[in-house]
């Protein structure tokens, strides 16, 4: 593929529409009635799943399909509504003030659900208290790549060169406080080095400019550069995982490549209100998670770049209060000046 962005943002948008489609299969099953408290079947009326974000993002894309599904497994119609403004703080915050009775829900990028409370002190809506983690779907792990004129064959020696040329090396993101942003200042953090961050608008015109070699390197996730990879026009360094991911089993982990605690990954996560009803919020949840486990789901996911993880609300809430206070210390480190939303 070319450097234009139009062959980018195709490639990127076929490999959401892919992840897409393998969760929402995932979100149709199990669709058995559940009791609240009050004793009235669940869901025993229409669920409203808000996207904070416009229409036609992948988040858009995903809940769409994941609502149509949904509808089919439980019985009930499951609608989108768009709730945009301020990075999605609207419409999470207008998801935390509705009644925690599980007719509201609200489909969020993790990463981007964890930043903004790091960078927005100010928020109408307390992460931690007024929001209740369901599930996180999938996770997926952001890639190190470098520009191949670059003399670095892995993460040592990238460190050892940044070093050495201090303030030298620049790396694009999509945008100031983005993952890509925060994932090379994680990097500057515990590396002790000093990446130059390159803001763009959007992550195809960074990768574009990658490719040219106006940067030298970046952090984004595996459909956006997989195929670049693949074609020898970039160069995978590492990826940001806990673990490998099964996509990428002959790539090391940032921690194995020398990078103890340098974690990034996205992903999507279900929430809703804070105090919905238990049997309620497990429902939505072992629908999810069970049907994660169905071997056609996870090898769709897979393929699409993405690890199903279908994890407990228990476990996902501890996820992301961590996130929260890992990217909080990060943009301290960094000097990132707090916004108002």
């Amino acid at each position: 593929m070319g450097y234009e962005k139009r062959g980018v943002l195709n490639r990127s948008a076929s490999a959401v529409f892919a992840f897409a489609a393998a969760l929402l299969v995932a979100a149709s099953a199990h669709g058995q009635a559940t009791s609240t408290s009050s004793g009235q079947a669940y869901p025993g009326r229409p669920i409203r799943l808000v996207v904070p974000l416009a229409p036609g993002g992948p988040s858009d894309i995903l809940a769409r399909s994941m609502a149509q599904k949904l509808t089919e497994g439980m019985k009930q119609t499951v609608f989108v509504e768009n709730r945009t403004g301020a990075g999605g703080t609207i419409g999470i915050d207008n998801v935390a003030k509705s009644p925690p009775d599980g007719y509201t829900l609200l489909l969020v990028a993790v990463a981007s659900y964890s930043i903004n409370a790091s960078l927005y002190p100010k928020l109408p809506y307390d992460p931690h208290k007024d929001l209740q983690p369901v599930s996180i779907l999938a996770g997926a792990p952001y890639i190190l790549v470098v520009h191949p004129a670059l003399p670095v064959r892995n993460v040592k020696e990238l460190i050892a060169l940044d070093k050495r040329r201090p303030g030298e090396l620049n790396y694009s993101s999509s945008g100031p406080g983005a993952l890509g942003h925060l994932s090379g200042e994680l990097l500057n953090s515990l590396a002790k080095i000093k990446l130059v961050h390159i803001p763009y608008k959007g992550i195809a015109p960074g990768i574009i400019d990658l490719i040219a070699g106006q940067v030298q390197l970046s952090f984004a996730s595996i459909p956006v550069v997989l195929p670049h990879v693949n074609t020898g026009r970039l160069r995978m360094l590492a990826q940001g995982g806990e673990k490998r991911a099964t996509s990428l089993q002959n790539v090391p982990t940032m921690q194995e490549a020398g990078v103890p605690g340098f974690v990034v990954s996205s992903g999507f996560s279900l929430v809703g209100p804070a105090g919905i009803p238990r049997p309620v919020a497990e429902k939505l949840n072992g629908a999810l998670a069970r049907a994660l486990q169905d071997p056609a789901n996870r090898k769709a996911l897979i393929n699409g770049g993405a690890e199903p993880v279908g994890d407990t609300i228990d476990e996902h809430a501890a996820f992301i209060k961590s996130e929260i206070a890992k990217w909080q210390k990060v943009a301290k480190a960094a000097g990132i000046e707090p916004r108002d939303p």
